[in-house]
């Protein structure tokens, strides 16, 4: 078992066998942390949670988010697998309920937009501040969490086959944990060095979406489901609160506006369970165009002139080099044909090709490389793209008896003008076999 620590009167006084600092004795901040991580471990090595949460409460009045997250960090940073912190997320923020100090001084269930904070101390805590901008992703996400949170206890109600129709409307928190995942684990990892808990709570997230996808198909012929459903309706539980208590102050406190101006921006790519859709946050509407991705820098940073210097092209919001561009062109598994607006054949790709592609046919225009008989076809899909009133056209068949799919496809601008056509040669051969077996 790890041995107890404690925080005395004077928190710089703590024996040398405890924890030193760069040889000195810690600050308060680091004694506090030191604490907390012995809790943890306590808690991994098999104390009780009742036992743990005695000493801590003896020791903290409150604790701060960042505090907890540190402690995690650390304990990983020791040699603790991920996956050992991960089993026991939701007894470790067991341990702090009641006490962080967003609970303290907003509650659990924070306040949102629309609803007003009176108390001036309360309405400076950087996440509630947050959470009452409309469309701000702090609130977006803590509006989710009050809308799982009803998911969680509708299904927790339900009997017989309602169990499984409620159970379908709770997988919505799957769309919740792919925002999340995609979007504010890695800034805060990356950006912000907070690797510990962004892993320990994606694994988590994972973890209870597998779980609920597993649970929904196997339905009760399992022996165990009513036992395993209460546990992952449970662990879900324990994620809101991390979420609200834990993860969104710490992050209210680190990221900056720009930060959850680009998240904004980014939400919109996934579902979410808010009837309305995504509210609009006009702060960052009003910078959108500054802020906007191109070749991995915002709009406003952007200069053309450096791009160019590394031998990069800006390619929306990415950037390659020509070689990298070529690379890629060629690796793709299709037969590829641009033919420009001008309906010169403008390139194709390297590598076998099903359908012949001379270099020699490179400059000429593309009613050179069809018969007669086809041409007329050809043209009449081209002036369609032209006119717009078609984007694709699809040709199935056989060739030389593999299964083929040629597509045709319009090539348009950002405001929707005709650049060119682009053809796309799939051997479907694959497919069949994979499909056969």
């Amino acid at each position: 078992m790890s041995k107890k620590i404690s925080l005395n009167d004077n928190v710089n006084k703590i024996s040398e066998d405890q924890v030193k600092v760069d040889g000195k004795a810690p600050s308060l901040d680091a004694t506090r942390v030191e604490l907390l991580k012995d809790y943890i471990h306590r808690l991994n090595d098999g104390d009780s949670l009742e036992s743990v949460r005695e000493d801590f409460v003896a020791n903290f009045a409150t604790v701060d988010a960042s505090e907890i997250a540190k402690a995690e960090q650390e304990i990983i940073a020791g040699g603790v697998p991920v996956e050992e912190v991960q089993k026991l997320c939701d007894v470790h923020s067991a341990l702090f309920h009641g006490t962080t100090k967003l609970e303290k001084v907003g509650g659990f269930k924070l306040p949102i937009a629309g609803q007003i904070v009176e108390d001036v101390n309360v309405s400076k805590e950087p996440v509630i501040e947050l959470s009452q901008i409309p469309g701000h992703p702090v609130n977006v996400y803590m509006r989710e969490n009050d809308i799982i949170a009803e998911l969680i206890e509708a299904v927790r109600r339900a009997e017989g086959p309602e169990v499984f129709e409620e159970l379908k409307k709770l997988r919505a928190i799957s769309a919740h944990y792919a925002s999340q995942g995609d979007l504010v684990y890695p800034l805060l990892n990356r950006k912000y060095g907070f690797s510990g808990p962004s892993n320990v709570m994606w694994g988590v997230d994972d973890e209870i979406r597998d779980e609920l996808r597993a649970l929904n198909s196997a339905g009760e012929s399992l022996k165990d489901f009513k036992e395993r459903l209460d546990a992952v309706l449970t662990r879900a539980e324990e994620m809101l609160y991390k979420e609200n208590s834990i993860l969104l102050p710490l992050c209210a406190n680190e990221f900056s506006e720009e930060d959850w101006m680009r998240l904004y921006y980014e939400m919109p790519s996934y579902e979410t369970c808010l009837a309305e859709g995504y509210p609009v946050w006009q702060a960052a509407e009003d910078r959108r165009e500054d802020l906007r991705t191109i070749a991995g820098r915002t709009a406003e940073s952007f200069k053309k002139e450096d791009l160019e210097e590394a031998g990069y092209i800006a390619l929306g919001s990415g950037r390659m080099t020509p070689k990298e561009i070529e690379a890629v062109l060629n690796t793709i598994p299709l037969e590829l044909t641009f033919v420009n607006e001008e309906d010169i054949n403008s390139y194709h790709n390297r590598g076998f090709k099903l359908f012949k592609r001379p270099d020699m046919a490179i400059g000429r225009d593309v009613w050179a490389c069809h018969p007669p008989k086809v041409e007329v076809l050809v043209r009449k899909v081209m002036d369609d793209f032209k006119a717009g009133k078609r984007d694709k056209v699809d040709v199935w068949m056989y060739k030389e008896e593999e299964p083929v799919l040629v597509q045709y496809l319009a090539v348009r601008d950002e405001e929707g003008g005709y650049i060119g056509t682009l053809e796309s040669v799939q051997l479907l051969g694959f497919a069949r076999d994979y499909f056969s077996k």
